[in-house]
């Protein structure tokens, strides 16, 4: 922007082109903020960006503004006749999915309309009042970028359009004094000023902008939100994520394999020992050839108690004896399913279900869940929004004698419920009487089946070849011999079944990546996983899976990478998202345990040095005693170095000597010629010859052929040619010829010394 409106672009003051990046860039971290929320359409998120650079450049190269500011008010006035239908249509076919598309859809629009302001203003501004507004309208845009995203990419943005913030209302600042200085040619732009200038202001701005944040980061852990912030997170969450699905469809988790959107973080501290570890989320009991669905409604309300847990199987059932138990908490992202997801045989759990904005003990305490037949756990809230829960599992090992010994008698609703089959291949029924051939008891064959299948005879694969027909369990089983997780799961539960033993498919997620910087498992939708859950009287439901194991992923530079991005979410999630009163009291007894054991760590270590520092004096005194003597000599010698400021003067000799040997000593350098008068002064008074406070620099140069005629007898002309360069590279701005001025100061030295 110019100074004013009649003189748009005029580079006078030396800080413009700085205040000119600052505000671009402020304007465009605020629109690249809302582009990187992932909830605006990808045309409106291009246009804005590319039309923010373009105007960047014509900025940069001082152009002048492209609108006036009458064309600007039409624009603006023109957009309010098409606002609603942005809202009604455009917005509203973008956000049909999510939860609240009325609310989200005006939300969007609203978006639209500040950055369409935003961009006419920037291509209209000519005042300081116009870059005032723009200012306005870039925090508009994050306020707006915060109500639609919790990402950590949000945090960064944030720092970043701070910094930028404070430099562009510090050239702000330094552009309205100039405009009101009484000497403006003090502030005509020489490239030097200005780059020293720019420095400085760069400086200050990331001074004042890391200090903001510091501050700031500890007024918000002293004072943590009792609300959700963000303007409420329950309605306007983006479009649900789509890892999971309630149903199996052979060919169906393929596609989600190949999608690597995080569905879900478990924090676990530790990695998880267990083979048959799985996040389990639906088991579904009928099979129609193609797809695995569950017709089991909900048939049990499970309530919280008074400290907030549900307890899975009944109240206050805990840990049984024997039973290896796991402690977890699972932040799960928001996800086009209500299904809960625990690892093992779920006992407790504890969480804001809901979702509700105060994440408090009591909003935490009037939670329920819905359990089905299958013990698959629902949330009747839905998961519109991310939750946070705890929980607590048992990871049940197989007792092999003990499902060996199983009745093979089951229970009418097993049978009734898991022994269902459509219309099959009549040698699906013969492979599986093949395979489990001299198989006596129901572990045998279901043992033989998954044995068979995760052999090298089939093969794991994301691609589906061929046409699949009318069955594909047969196709897979024998004319591709390749397919992803849900053919081997289903061929195996259909199998056991033609052979009289209830079988169900459960829909999940594998363990995941473990990352050990946050000590969690990072889930994602290629986790998605189908497998096998068999019924043995005595026991309950045992798991097996079919599936061969998948190649391993990247373990190079970009996977730790990510690791990293993962562990710097979930701190965003646990300290910033969900930072409550909890939080606080967990953060004051962690500093409180950590600064007592620093502290005694400290003293025990300065103790310990102290120790070995007296034994190696010791030590040292009795090999060396006829050096005893030295310590009281070297102490003396230090007093006399002390009192005749030895240290003090042979530093201002090498600072003279190496500041004479830089490169830019040769150009005009008033400091540099008055550190070399200053010597000059020093060799003269040690002499005798000393300058009077009243003196100018050639009435001392003058007096000397006079007052002190035999003391600088011969001296008078060296010490004249050496003032009079020093007056003129100290007030004229002339070369300081600090060769000459060497020369003639160790011929002053030399004179002096033959007196």
């Amino acid at each position: 922007m110019a100074a004013s409106s009649s003189v748009p672009y005029l580079p006078t003051p030396p800080a413009e082109r700085f205040f000119r990046l600052s505000l671009f860039f402020l304007l465009f971290v605020s629109v690249a903020t809302l582009a990187t929320t992932g909830k605006l359409d990808a045309f409106s998120s291009v246009i804005a960006i590319a039309a923010m650079l373009y105007k960047g450049v014509r900025l940069w190269a001082s152009k002048p503004a492209e609108l006036t500011p009458r064309n600007a008010t039409f624009l603006v006035i023109a957009y309010l006749a098409f606002f609603p239908l942005d809202v009604l249509l455009l917005s509203r076919a973008f956000v049909a999915n999510s939860p609240n598309p009325p609310l989200f859809a005006a939300l969007i629009g609203v978006v639209h309309f500040l950055l369409f302001v935003m961009l006419v203003r920037f291509y209209s501004a000519t005042t300081d009042r116009d870059a005032l507004f723009l200012a306005m309208l870039s925090f508009s845009a994050m306020l707006a970028a915060a109500v639609l995203t919790v990402d950590t990419a949000f945090l960064l943005f944030f720092f970043l359009y701070l910094l930028f913030a404070v430099a562009t209302f510090v050239g702000m600042e330094l552009r309205r004094a100039a405009q009101g200085a009484i000497t403006p040619a003090a502030f005509t732009a020489q490239p030097q000023r200005e780059r020293r200038m720019t420095r400085a202001l760069s400086l200050a701005a990331v001074s004042v902008a890391f200090g903001a944040i510091l501050l700031g980061g500890m007024l918000f852990f002293l004072f943590p939100r009792v609300s959700g912030g963000y303007l409420g997170r329950t309605s306007l969450n983006p479009p649900l994520g789509t890892g999971f699905s309630d149903d199996v469809e052979l060919g169906q988790i393929g596609e989600l394999k190949q999608n690597s959107e995080v569905m879900m973080r478990i924090e676990t501290g530790h990695p998880i020992g267990y083979s048959r570890l799985r996040w389990r989320g639906i088991a579904l009991s009928t099979f129609d050839g193609r797809r695995w669905t569950s017709p089991e409604h909900i048939i049990n309300t499970l309530s919280a108690n008074l400290d907030g847990w549900i307890y899975v199987n009944g109240g206050g059932r805990r840990k049984e004896a024997g039973v290896p138990g796991m402690l977890y908490t699972v932040v799960l992202e928001p996800m086009a399913t209500d299904v809960i997801f625990v690892p093992g045989a779920p006992v407790s759990l504890q969480g804001n279900f809901s979702g509700q904005a105060n994440n408090n003990f009591g909003a935490i305490r009037n939670n329920y869940l819905f359990r089905d037949g299958t013990d698959s756990l629902f949330n009747p809230f839905h998961n519109y929004s991310a939750i946070r829960y705890n929980g607590f599992s048992q990871l049940p090992d197989i007792n092999v004698p003990k499902l060996k010994a199983a009745s093979e008698q089951y229970p009418q609703d097993i049978a009734n419920s898991y022994l269902q089959l459509p219309p099959l291949d009549e040698r699906i029924p013969q492979l599986a009487k093949q395979v489990t051939a001299g198989a006596t008891t129901a572990y045998d064959k279901a043992q033989l089946i998954e044995t068979f299948l995760r052999s090298g005879k089939f093969k794991y694969t994301l691609v589906i070849t061929g046409n699949p027909g009318d069955d594909p369990l047969a196709h897979f089983l024998f004319e591709t011999r390749a397919g992803h997780c849900e053919y081997f799961a289903s061929s195996m539960a259909v199998m056991l079944r033609t052979l009289g033993v209830p079988t169900r498919a459960v829909n999940g997620f594998l363990p995941g990546e473990y990352n050990e910087l946050g000590g969690d498992y990072v889930v994602r939708a290629s986790d998605a996983h189908s497998w096998v859950e068999v019924f043995f009287p005595g026991s309950g439901w045992i798991v097996f899976d079919p599936t061969p194991d998948a190649p391993e992923g990247s373990t190079g530079f970009l996977s730790r990478m990510q690791k990293y991005a993962d562990w710097m979410e979930l701190t965003w999630e646990d300290w910033v998202i969900s930072y409550d009163f909890a939080h606080q009291v967990t953060l004051a007894q962690t500093l409180q345990r950590d600064s007592r054991n620093w502290t005694e760590s400290g003293r025990d270590w300065f103790q310990r040095k102290q120790e070995r520092g007296k034994d190696w004096f010791k030590s040292w005194q009795f090999q060396h005693a006829s050096l005893r003597y030295l310590l009281p000599l070297g102490l003396v010698l230090f007093l006399v170095v002390l009192r005749f400021d030895l240290f003090s003067r042979l530093l201002r000799r090498a600072t003279l000597i190496l500041r004479m040997k830089w490169k830019t000593s040769a150009g005009a350098n008033p400091e540099l010629a008055s550190r070399l008068y200053f010597e000059l002064l020093r060799v003269l008074e040690k002499r005798g010859i000393a300058r009077r406070e009243s003196q100018t620099p050639r009435e001392f140069a003058a007096a000397l052929g006079g007052m002190w005629q035999s003391k600088a007898a011969g001296l008078t002309p060296a010490v004249r040619e050496f003032t009079e360069i020093y007056a003129h590279a100290r007030f004229g701005g002339a070369t300081c010829d600090t060769s000459r001025l060497r020369v003639l100061l160790a011929q002053i030295r030399a004179g002096l010394r033959s007196r």
